[in-house]
């Protein structure tokens, strides 16, 4: 199991993905999420990515052996709109379960997975989607300005409460840490590295990219602070007189 968070906010966009496929007392896998096709100053694409791990990897390595084949076919480099781009995703996807469900099932696999896309090219705002396994796909608007996929229930009462259109992304980067706090506390198939990018809306480059371990200073202290505040509060209600 995983957990991903993708926000498309006003000044841009964030992305969180843990880096944890399997747990178990005598096992623990790990294998990075997040994906970056980034041409800058020209466009900024990012994937997150749940689910079988083998149909993810695959559907991505699809998308690469595309790029690499002639500037004539449609790859993530030179398709116009995101909108495009989500369409590759979701082709991809369907080609590599068309290719191994049927096996997958005869074994009892879950081939089911899911992917957010986000970014921005250039003459388009930044737009963020999330990619069915089926291959279809929506967009996040005003209204929804989030996405998770993988282990999304624990972590998504705090979203729901706290972000919305306008966050800052600074706002966006903390609410998606303490969404990982719940998560982590509460299913063991979730853990850090933790892969952390904030993308400024139309600069059309990664400025910042980073992986938190269960060390980081300002992962700790978010957390810290977060159980204390919430112990605070909790002591703070009132009672009823029963």
């Amino acid at each position: 199991m995983t957990y991903c968070i993708g926000m498309g906010l006003e000044k841009g966009l964030v992305f969180v993905s843990d880096s944890r496929t399997n747990a178990g007392i005598d096992k623990i896998a790990r294998f990075e999420k997040m994906r970056v096709f980034e041409n800058p100053g020209e466009r900024v694409l990012v994937t997150l990515s749940a689910g079988n791990l083998s149909v993810t990897q695959n559907a991505l390595n699809l998308l690469d052996m595309r790029i690499s084949k002639d500037a004539q076919t449609a790859s993530l480099w030179n398709v116009t709109s995101m909108y495009e781009a989500a369409r590759l995703l979701g082709d991809a996807m369907r080609e590599v379960r068309e290719h191994d469900e049927k096996y997958l099932r005869e074994k009892n696999i879950d081939s089911t997975a899911t992917f957010i896309l986000g970014g921005q090219i250039a003459g388009e705002t930044p737009r963020l989607f999330l990619v069915y396994s089926e291959g279809n796909f929506i967009e996040a608007l005003n209204d929804t300005p989030y996405f998770q996929i993988g282990e999304i229930k624990y972590g998504k009462p705090i979203l729901d409460r706290m972000i919305n259109r306008h966050s800052s992304l600074a706002e966006g980067v903390k609410c998606a840490l303490i969404s990982f706090d719940a998560t982590i506390r509460s299913n063991l198939s979730v853990g850090a590295p933790i892969d952390l990018l904030v993308y400024r809306a139309d600069s059309l480059r990664v400025e910042t990219r980073e992986r938190l371990m269960d060390d980081d200073p300002y992962l700790a202290q978010v957390n810290r602070e977060w159980d204390q505040g919430l112990h605070s509060v909790f002591n703070a209600l009132p009672e009823h007189d029963w």
